[in-house]
């Protein structure tokens, strides 16, 4: 390997959106900086089975629906 090109591997702390924590290591940040996640496994639809609803904010989704709803989605 050539020397001095790679990114530094150290550990953070990643931070889940229920509040849990855990430690890993990453090339993110520095040493002990914290990853805080929007989106990780215990709300995204891919892990939870696809059960989430989409909310409607300010009726743009209805707005689309109607928009759309001759083409057959």
């Amino acid at each position: 390997m050539k020397k001095d090109i790679h990114p530094d591997y150290h550990l953070i702390e990643v931070k889940l959106t229920n509040g849990e924590t855990y430690r890993s290591r990453s090339t993110y940040g520095s040493e002990g900086d914290v990853l805080t996640l929007e989106i990780d496994p215990s709300v995204h639809p891919a892990w939870t089975g696809g059960t989430s609803r989409l909310m409607d904010t300010g009726g743009r989704v209805s707005k689309f629906k109607k928009k759309y709803e001759g083409l057959g989605f």
